[in-house]
């Protein structure tokens, strides 16, 4: 599952014309090494969001821009895993 995430998140960053070209799974996504500014960040967030369903909330950015490529996967699938295949939102 990580690897679909991981293919997932590389077209998003290609789609935000972020070059992907050398990014491997040890590759930061903020300053030190993709250099995602914040909203960057937040339209990778939801655009995982919307596909996976696992919510990223604000507090999530600072803690997000220090991870790798693999931990932002891992964490995705990690969430995913919790959420146990629920809706993302059901009408209460």
């Amino acid at each position: 599952m990580q690897e679909q995430i991981r293919a997932f998140v590389l077209a998003a960053l290609t789609e935000m014309n972020y070059d992907v070209s050398e990014v491997t799974g040890d590759t930061d996504l903020g300053p030190a090494g993709l250099d995602l500014e914040s909203l960057a960040l937040a339209d990778l967030s939801v655009q995982v969001e919307e596909e996976y369903g696992v919510r990223f909330e604000l507090d999530d950015m600072e803690h997000t821009a220090l991870m790798t490529l693999d931990e932002f996967t891992a964490e995705v699938a990690q969430r995913l895993a919790a959420k146990g295949g629920e809706p993302v939102a059901s009408a209460s």
